[in-house]
């Protein structure tokens, strides 16, 4: 009998882990693939709170820790992190033997993982790649991401194509569509009445869902930015708004300290989550009247709930985006028009008739099939593929 395929997975952030959640499911409920489960990064951290419990009460056995995080959110602190990631890397991915690594997105855990996989000759396979976040230096994590790996899965033609564009092999690339579309068509979301006794906090008439990471590109932005959008936020007071925390990104530490003083001030319509899990994140979006932030889940999640989204700033510029979000500078003049425009129902014939970018669901089977089914023997030694175009 043919052992099975041991499919490696990393994951080192609570957004991360549900975008991965039915790729998950899916390998471990096949029998001619083993999970195996690498959790690092942010999991591990009591500051961020410890989301490696909610990975194993979700029925996954967590088969490495790979401890990285330093008490530290400059980005000394976070250079150094990788180099500590790195070297637990290299332990874990030795010990586990994988056949195939699975890395999503951007984030500097996830490049540490995959580097630590190069030079232990296992293949790697990248979801979310080709995309753009120009205001962040995960555009350039991403990038980098790409040339690491030897199996694509992008969430929209257009990432297929700049894919191929920086030299990947076409075969190797597949336009799946956003993994974490899987959790809301397959995940059954709470009621209002439920979120609010799974939170602990009253909806109002209006509300907001609101997470704000920084701008790891521009210098000493991140109070002056979140300032703004909390000034912003000052303008609406009959409004609830929910803050989950930023990231382990440079600066973070600054956004969650404004977050816990506004919350203080304003304790009967403010709730603040350092996470709140696939479950009630996406709960709360279903029934907010706007997504508000720098978040990936404003563009990605947000359209398929026909829920508006307010993105502030350059952290996500590139992107596509669906009709339902709108884009505005980080000044408080101009989050407070987005939000004018989205309860003056203007966007009504927008979000009746919008079309996501991103697909439908169900990539999470598709990476699933390709993973099983690929022959992994010829991956590693990759060829540059140039474009008909060039000279």
């Amino acid at each position: 009998m043919t052992a099975p395929r041991k499919i490696c997975v990393v994951t080192g952030s609570r957004a991360e882990y549900g975008l991965l959640y039915w790729l998950l499911q899916e390998i471990q409920a096949d029998p001619d693939l083993e999970l195996q489960l690498v959790v690092t990064g942010m999991h591990l951290s009591p500051e961020f709170g410890l989301t490696w419990q909610q990975i194993s009460a979700d029925g996954f056995n967590i088969d490495r820790k790979v401890e990285m995080l330093l008490s530290s959110d400059t980005p000394v602190g976070i250079s150094k992190a990788m180099g500590l990631g790195l070297i637990g890397f290299a332990d874990a991915l030795a010990e586990l033997e994988p056949d195939i690594a699975v890395v999503l997105g951007d984030r500097f855990e996830i490049f540490a993982a995959a580097q630590a996989a190069m030079n232990l000759r296992i293949p790697i396979a990248h979801i979310h790649g080709g995309e753009l976040s120009e205001g962040a230096i995960d555009d350039a994590i991403r990038h980098a991401l790409t040339k690491l790996s030897h199996l694509h899965f992008t969430a929209a033609e257009v990432y297929r194509q700049r894919v191929i564009q920086l030299g990947e092999q076409p075969e190797r690339v597949f336009n799946v569509g956003a993994p974490g579309l899987d959790n809301i068509a397959r995940l059954p979301l709470l009621h209002r009445a439920e979120l609010e006794a799974a939170i602990g906090f009253k909806l109002a008439t209006r509300n907001l869902l609101v997470t704000f990471h920084p701008v790891t590109l521009e210098d000493a932005s991140a109070a002056e930015q979140f300032k703004q959008l909390l000034q912003a936020l000052d303008a609406y007071p009959e409004v609830h708004v929910i803050f989950t925390y930023s990231n382990a990104d440079a600066d973070g530490r600054i956004i969650a300290e404004l977050i816990e003083g506004y919350r203080e001030r304003w304790p009967q319509r403010v709730a603040a989550f350092v996470s709140l899990g696939s479950l009630r994140y996406l709960s709360a979006m279903r029934l907010v009247d706007a997504v508000v932030g720098n978040s990936s889940s404003g563009l990605l999640e947000a359209p398929a709930f026909k829920v508006p989204t307010v993105n502030i700033g350059d952290r996500q510029r590139g992107r596509l985006c669906a009709a339902s979000v709108l884009n505005c500078s980080p000044q408080a003049e101009a989050i407070v028009a987005a939000l004018a425009q989205i309860w003056s129902g203007a966007l009504a014939p927008v979000l009746a008739n919008l079309q996501h970018p991103y697909g439908s669901g169900g990539a999470s089977a598709a990476i699933k099939q390709v993973l099983k089914n690929t022959d992994l023997g010829p991956l590693l030694k990759k060829r540059f593929h140039d474009l008909a175009t060039l000279p």
